[in-house]
């Protein structure tokens, strides 16, 4: 598990707040619970993720994650984002990109949008232009990864949110 051991500008130690809120935990461990089901969804992502840029990947998820307001992967993907080589500018804008597109490639745009209309499927279902704008930049298989991982995104956003995960702690490292 890794912490933030630094305090923020209010003085607040993030560490122990994370210790505390992870130890206030009461909701079931998904994994330690169901290790078939969470080993499925492992092997899911993991194929999904197969022949795409690992920055595209953070993209998409960071996405996702901020409309299904799922802290846990919000924090865990932004940091493998930064790990991959993101810059902070562009992870910032990731909430806004239609408003910063220039900091933003064709492709990216097009994987955020259908990133969204997926998401929030039950809005309308996927818009005709955003699933065309996506098939332009990305071949068959590409897409059929970008749409997997877009599933994969929003299947471990649920398991989190649903289990009381707490953003700073990751159990992959």
């Amino acid at each position: 598990m890794t912490t933030n051991t630094i305090e923020n500008s209010t003085g607040i130690d993030i560490a122990g707040a994370i210790t505390e809120a992870e130890a206030a935990r009461t909701r079931l461990d998904f994994a330690k619970s169901a290790p078939k089901v969470f080993r499925a969804i492992v092997g899911f992502d993991a194929a999904a993720r197969e022949g795409l840029d690992p920055v595209l990947v953070e993209l998409i998820q960071i996405r996702a994650s901020l409309l299904n307001h799922c802290a846990y992967c919000l924090h865990m993907h932004t940091n493998d984002a930064r790990r991959a080589g993101e810059s902070e500018d562009r992870l910032h804008l990731v909430a806004v990109w239609r408003e910063a597109r220039h900091f933003f490639t064709e492709r990216e745009q097009a994987a955020l949008a259908l990133t969204e209309a997926v998401t929030l499927v039950a809005d309308g279902g996927v818009p005709d232009d955003a699933y065309a704008q996506a098939a332009a930049q990305f071949d068959d298989t590409e897409l059929a990864h970008v749409l997997a991982l877009i599933m994969t995104i929003n299947t471990w956003n649920r398991v989190a949110l649903a289990t009381g995960k707490v953003a700073g702690t990751d159990e992959r490292h």
